[in-house]
């Protein structure tokens, strides 16, 4: 579902990096941005969700491959990387190719992420070394190629996508709500250090949203009721507004931040999660 939001000037003929953008948010945020005059590199590894990406841009998309939808220079607006962000040189490779394509990167959003479901104590090395090598490493990866070219040019806006969980305990979810806690401080501490550059840095930290990964969880015993109502068994809140997130209110969220209607926030985590945590 594509964002509600009014088109911003701030995102017309702006180049936004966008991890994750296959599926769920990132694919909602990608598509929203194209729609408000955005170029837009969007990376994922998910081949065939990129390549429905592209088609539904059509002539003005082409891959790093160059696997052309038939774009021909000064109209693309679509630039799509297969890439694990968890490889930096895969990263460094798609963030320069991306921008000799269509231009230097203004601002980035990292969406791209993994859940791990399972006990602290039954977690294997492979579960959780994995879930921080995309969660934390990836958004680490795109963070720093990115950052050295705002910092040359004086100018941009970042938003990580995080988690509610960061920063509430939740069982059988602790690799996940450990590496989004690594996500919001790193972020924080990286718009610290852009802040004297002219460069923004926010966090977006969402709680339950209907995506696949959120329909996976109700796959495996949960459901959108349960997760509404909370769970006294399992120390859960339930969500105060009665419903679960939809992707176009995450990426509304993204978009104020990215946009120069927030041109004075930064080092901000904006919790997203009709009131599940109590906005701590």
């Amino acid at each position: 579902m594509l964002s509600n939001a009014s088109p911003d000037s701030s995102f017309a003929n702006a180049c936004v990096l966008v991890t994750g953008a296959a599926n769920g948010i990132g694919a909602a945020l990608a598509q929203a941005l194209l729609a408000q005059g955005a170029r837009v590199i969007a990376v994922d590894q998910d081949a065939a969700g990129l390549q429905a990406l592209r088609a539904g841009v059509g002539a003005r998309a082409f891959a790093s491959e160059g696997a052309s939808e038939g774009a021909s220079e000064g109209t693309a607006q679509l630039f799509t990387a297969e890439v694990d962000i968890s490889d930096a040189a895969a990263v460094n490779a798609a963030v320069a190719q991306g921008e000799s394509a269509l231009g230097p990167i203004d601002k980035l959003a990292c969406v791209a992420g993994i859940l791990q479901m399972g006990k602290i104590a039954d977690l294997t090395d492979d579960q959780w070394a994995r879930t921080f090598a995309v969660n934390v490493n990836g958004t680490f990866n795109v963070c720093r190629a990115v950052a050295q070219g705002m910092i040359a040019r004086k100018r941009g806006a970042i938003v990580n996508v995080s988690s509610n969980a960061a920063t509430t305990p939740r069982a059988s979810m602790g690799a996940y709500a450990a590496s989004k806690a690594a996500v919001t401080q790193m972020t924080r501490c990286l718009g610290l250090e852009l802040a004297e550059h002219g460069i923004r840095c926010n966090i977006v930290s969402p709680g339950s949203t209907d995506t696949e990964m959120q329909r996976a969880m109700w796959r495996t015993g949960s459901s959108a009721e349960m997760v509404i109502e909370g769970s006294l068994a399992g120390y859960r809140l339930g969500i105060p507004l009665r419903k679960i997130a939809r992707a176009d209110e995450i990426v509304d969220s993204i978009l104020f931040l990215l946009s120069d209607r927030a041109s004075h926030v930064t080092l901000h985590d904006l919790r997203v999660d009709g009131g599940a945590t109590l906005d701590q």
